[in-house]
């Protein structure tokens, strides 16, 4: 194989690397928990939380704050699933190196 040939290659796999981040980072994504939906972009910024908790915020403020937290970790886990089912297959082509 002709270095041309690897170049166009190279710069074949980039652009669709950079198209499948590009819709990675225009999708949305949530994550919840009891009480709480947390909304983010898949650039892992929040858009959004809902928040349906009725009781007495006094009482349970420590396990609201747990709620958030874990609705936040989640939505964080689908955005990371979503970029190794679209990367995934250039990580294992590059060697890793994604």
């Amino acid at each position: 194989m002709n270095m041309q040939n690897i170049m166009a290659q190279a710069q074949k796999m980039q652009r669709e690397i950079t198209k499948k981040q590009e819709e990675i980072y225009k999708s949305t994504f949530t994550g919840e928990s009891e009480w709480v939906k947390v909304t983010m972009s898949g650039k892992k910024e929040i858009i959004k939380i809902d928040i349906t908790y009725s009781g007495d915020l006094n009482e349970d403020k420590e396990m609201l704050a747990d709620m958030i937290t874990i609705a936040n970790n989640n939505a964080i886990k689908a955005i990371d699933k979503e970029i190794e089912n679209k990367l995934g297959p250039y990580s294992k082509q590059l060697g890793g190196l994604l």
